[in-house]
């Protein structure tokens, strides 16, 4: 029973967020509270436990659970400024990838490697990462937009050729390949000339790359990607991790949408709420890339005053 008024309340939050109804969410999450009060959930895996029991944070040690994926992390970490004006201390325990980097956000006072233990350290209450929109109960207009509230720690890569910068991004993790955009695809791109195209596609070569079209600096470790892509004029990417660390980052980034996109990104809009820097191309039908790619060639020949 309570599975299914779970499932109910779900799909009304995701058709609310989907349409920019965040108030309307809110008041079902609200509900899913009450729901799930005394259940248990240690025994599911770790992205799908919930944390937080609808307690204030004010005047609490309030432990920030990182539990989802690492763009997961980097897009509601944003947040912590706001738990930090009303808490006595903010404790972050998020994966280890992204320490170098969370080091420079506003409003953490400790950062703890996430691992499957339980946190050794002394908390009031604790919080889920992505449950942070909901308890500062964000709209549209309220979302923290504080650009860049990622830094990073030395100069970025020094890429300037007196051309473009471009990066590229266009594979995804196996778990959902219709984000995934075949690199034969970009061959539009290869034939636009006066750019300079960087590869930062995780494992290049196993996704696909040409060892041909583009300069590939190699596997990069989150802080080290940061460096590169804060040294970029544009990237375009995927829906993936790096979008979210060039959003935080204040880099100009296109995101490539296919046609049954994440909640996060709403139904039809052409920009981000989340990232003031984000454009973003949508599908219109499933696994339809070649149009999206069309236009994107399109929109940097324009962008740069490159002539057909």
């Amino acid at each position: 029973m309570w599975q299914q008024v779970k499932q109910d309340i779900e799909d009304i939050w995701m058709h609310s967020m989907r349409r920019g109804q965040f108030s309307a969410a809110w008041q079902h999450c609200d509900e899913v509270l009450k729901s799930r009060a005394g259940k248990p959930c240690w025994h599911l895996p770790r992205h799908l436990q919930y944390i937080w029991n609808g307690e204030p944070l004010n005047e609490k040690r309030v432990l920030v659970r990182c539990y989802h994926g690492l763009g997961d992390t980097i897009q509601f970490i944003r947040y912590v400024a706001l738990i930090k004006a009303v808490a006595s201390e903010v404790i972050v325990w998020a994966q280890p990838k992204l320490i170098p980097l969370l080091k420079t956000v506003e409003g953490i006072d400790k950062i703890l490697p996430l691992h499957d233990g339980v946190p050794e350290i002394a908390f009031d209450v604790d919080v889920e990462v992505m449950e942070l929109a909901h308890i500062f109960r964000s709209e549209l207009e309220t979302i923290p937009i504080k650009i860049p509230y990622l830094h990073i720690d030395s100069k970025p890569h020094s890429l300037q050729t007196g051309r473009p910068a471009v990066g590229l991004v266009w594979k995804s993790g196996e778990w959902n390949q219709h984000r995934s955009v075949p690199f034969s695809l970009l061959s539009p791109l290869a034939s636009i000339p006066g750019l300079d195209f960087y590869i930062l596609q995780h494992d290049a070569p196993d996704a696909g790359w040409d060892g041909e079209f583009g300069v590939y600096p190699g596997q990069l470790p989150v802080h080290e990607l940061a460096h590169y892509i804060a040294g970029l004029d544009l990237l375009i990417s995927i829906d993936s991790m790096p979008v979210h660390l060039a959003g935080a980052l204040g880099v100009p980034v296109w995101t490539l949408l296919q046609a049954e996109a994440d909640w996060r990104w709403m139904d039809k809009l052409e920009y981000s709420p989340w990232y003031p820097t984000m454009r973003l191309f949508r599908q219109q039908y499933r696994d339809e890339w070649e149009p999206v790619i069309g236009r994107i060639a399109g929109e940097l020949r324009q962008l740069y005053g490159i002539n057909l």
